[in-house]
């Protein structure tokens, strides 16, 4: 391997695969403007994409960003409508509750006491609407932007929903006409050098593509992480179980129910939970479930009873594993998506992780073979540290639960099925409200810390670290509230004698201006982006069941 980095070479597509050479071709080669660096990428003709119809979070503004693509361009691109929050149905008790966890929060003073004042009240508003405009925005369907484009009078943080296959088909023409090269081709085989690294690999074609580094985005096969560099696979799943997904689309020529969400809809059922992800054409829904607990046909019987109306969709069943690499980066290996680990997509970081690791890999990028790995070992710190933050987050909405009525939800709230670190928090604000300083450095009185085993020059020792890098204080006090944290032991302490649940001032103000200043989400996108005007449709009495 020569001593420069300058060929970097792409293994799978999709998604990742193509975050990855768009951004880091708008990193390093300035949008191809200065193209220092050979940016290849291999795609293979024969596999198909997993395209479900994809939520996203508001770090992918950084990403369209440096990327160099237009807004506007971008959302007509990829079927693309707004996100402004996450809604969670039936998770508490089962019986129709729900509560938001949308972007933008706002502070009342330099002190934030509104955890713990709604905490010591009646509790009969619920805690997002408290401190957060945006869940009866987004409840009430408004777009998180003015008609003219401009942002609402406190600026509303934003993501979107789009259709996957889309989102990397765009990336592909927009960077292949920037300077990425891209084959379509099998690779077969990799060509290793006498200390372990990756040369080149072999394609069906006959050809050999040299390179510097190589990503892995082959999703779960891991054609190079695993196969190649033999990098285990750490499980996940005693505390995740879920682990398949029916899918399938409801087309809005046929199933159109009046209104396009500005959030996405995480409704339990008896074995895991449906997505519901609105574009501009249709809506794609997903049963992500435990294959422990249900089988696949009556998952997909639970998922079209969903829709109601008798509907019937054709669906298909995803196979998936919860959990990471043990490294993604060894040697000059580095596996983005799928093949560096994944997690259920309730607080939809599917994408994100993907985004994470080309703007980390552009952060820490080696310009030279000496540099691999003090960069290999810094970025899986910060890699595996964000895996764990996900696995925390996302196992905390599972395990607040109180339903009982199927097998699933007794068994994932028992404690064996919570994190170690997540008893911990959990511990800590049963003393305390959450606080961003609850996330310095993640050490709390009587719990053990054990280092990892192994001498690995590429993996950090230490335990690992919730640093709040995607979710802070803020976001976990929605999930505590919106489930209820430590409810019953205020209402058996205090009784009915607390105080009622008080909303700003500031707070009211903005919700009372929305209706007058936001647009409805669909009048908006009929604006800006040209979608069809759908005829009004019948709105299936199922789906519209948590909507008022």
């Amino acid at each position: 391997m020569k001593s420069s980095v300058k060929k970097i070479v792409i293994v799978g597509g999709g998604t990742a695969g193509w975050i990855t050479a768009s951004y880091l071709n708008g990193a390093l080669n300035d949008r191809g403007n200065k193209p220092e660096f050979l940016i290849t990428l291999i795609e293979s003709p024969d596999v198909p994409r997993i395209s479900v119809g994809e939520a996203t979070v508001p770090s992918i503004h950084h990403v369209l960003e440096v990327v160099g693509v237009n807004e506007i361009d971008f959302m007509k691109a990829t079927d693309a409508t707004f996100k402004q929050s996450i809604k969670y149905v039936d998770w508490l008790y089962g019986e129709g509750e729900a509560y938001h966890h949308p972007f933008s929060r706002f502070t009342p003073g330099p002190i934030d006491r509104s955890g713990s004042r709604w905490m010591a009240s009646l509790r009969d508003i619920p805690f997002m609407e408290t401190v957060s405009a945006q869940a009866v925005i987004a409840d009430i369907v408004r777009a998180p932007k003015t008609m003219d484009g401009r942002p609402f009078q406190t600026p509303l943080k934003y993501a979107y929903h789009f259709d996957a296959q889309l989102f990397a088909d765009y990336l592909q023409e927009f960077s292949v006409g920037r300077g990425v090269e891209h084959i379509l081709a099998n690779v077969t085989t990799p060509n290793m050098s006498d200390d372990g690294y990756i040369e080149s690999v072999n394609l069906e074609d006959g050809r050999s593509i040299e390179g510097e580094l190589f990503i892995d985005c082959t999703g779960f096969k891991g054609l190079l992480i695993s196969e190649t560099m033999g990098v285990p696979w750490e499980d996940f799943s005693q505390w995740l179980f879920c682990n398949r997904a029916v899918v399938t689309q409801f087309e809005y020529e046929d199933h159109f129910p009046g209104i396009i969400r500005p959030y996405t809809t995480a409704t339990a059922q008896s074995a895991g939970w449906i997505w519901d992800t609105p574009t501009q054409t249709r809506r794609a829904t997903g049963y992500v479930y435990a294959s422990d607990f249900i089988s696949d046909e009556k998952a997909e019987e639970e998922l079209l009873a969903y829709q109601g109306n008798g509907a019937k969709s054709a669906t298909r069943v995803i196979h998936f594993r919860t959990g990471q690499r043990q490294k993604v980066w060894t040697k000059n290996c580095i596996a983005i998506g799928l093949a560096g680990g994944f997690i259920e997509p309730l607080e939809s970081t599917g994408i994100y992780l993907s985004e994470l690791g080309a703007v980390l890999l552009a952060e820490h990028f080696p310009h030279d073979k000496a540099a691999l790995q003090a960069m290999a070992f810094r970025y899986n710190r910060i890699m595996s540290n964000r895996y764990y933050e996900v696995l925390d987050f996302i196992n905390l909405h599972y395990c607040l639960t109180r339903r009982q009525d199927t097998e699933f939800w007794k068994v994932v709230q028992q404690p064996e099925h919570i994190t170690d670190r997540l008893k911990a928090k959990l511990e800590l604000w049963r003393q305390k409200s959450p606080s961003l300083s609850d996330f310095d450095d993640q050490s709390f009185a009587g719990f053990d810390y054990a280092m990892r085993p192994g001498n690995d020059p590429e993996i950090d020792p230490r335990p690992p670290t919730d640093a709040a890098g995607l979710w802070n204080h803020a976001s976990y006090e929605s999930i505590l509230f919106g489930m209820d944290f430590r409810g019953p032991e205020f209402a058996e302490n205090f009784g009915a004698d607390r105080p009622n649940s008080r909303v700003p001032q500031f707070v009211i103000n903005a919700v009372r201006a929305a209706p007058k200043l936001l647009p409805p989400h669909h009048v908006w996108l009929h604006k800006h982006l040209g979608m069809n005007a759908w005829p009004k449709g019948t709105i299936p009495e199922a789906w519209l069941k948590h909507q008022a």
